[in-house]
């Protein structure tokens, strides 16, 4: 089963939760980054920790990013962060959070910081 990610330009694409074991797939499809914006046990014991993910994502070779954004409580630091990671990070990028909502809004507005 394919991964639902939304790809919003070639070089970038959001999704919702995914757990160590989708990181295989997320590297078949061609992408070299992942940045997580979901906060740690926010959807409470079960939810994958950024740990588990990042050990996982940099034993197949994909560059990682923990940037924990609580939803609807958007800073414009984190704004600038992510800005930043989509300037340095390789393309293309995964990012993903609970709905991938987050992580698409956090998106559009790093593409307004110059």
């Amino acid at each position: 089963m394919s991964l639902p990610i939304a790809c919003h330009t070639d070089q970038f694409g959001t999704l919702g939760q995914i757990g160590p074991s989708h990181l295989a797939e997320i590297v078949e499809q061609g992408y070299k980054s992942v940045i997580n914006n979901r906060p740690d046990f926010e959807g409470g014991p079960d939810q994958p920790t950024s740990a588990q993910i990042q050990a996982q994502a940099l034993a197949l070779g994909l560059n990682y990013a923990f940037l924990p954004v609580v939803s609807g409580a958007l800073t414009p630091d984190q704004v600038v962060e992510m800005a930043h990671l989509l300037k340095t990070m390789p393309g293309p990028i995964l990012a993903f959070c609970r709905s991938g909502a987050r992580s698409t809004n956090l998106y559009h507005l790093a593409q307004q910081v110059r």
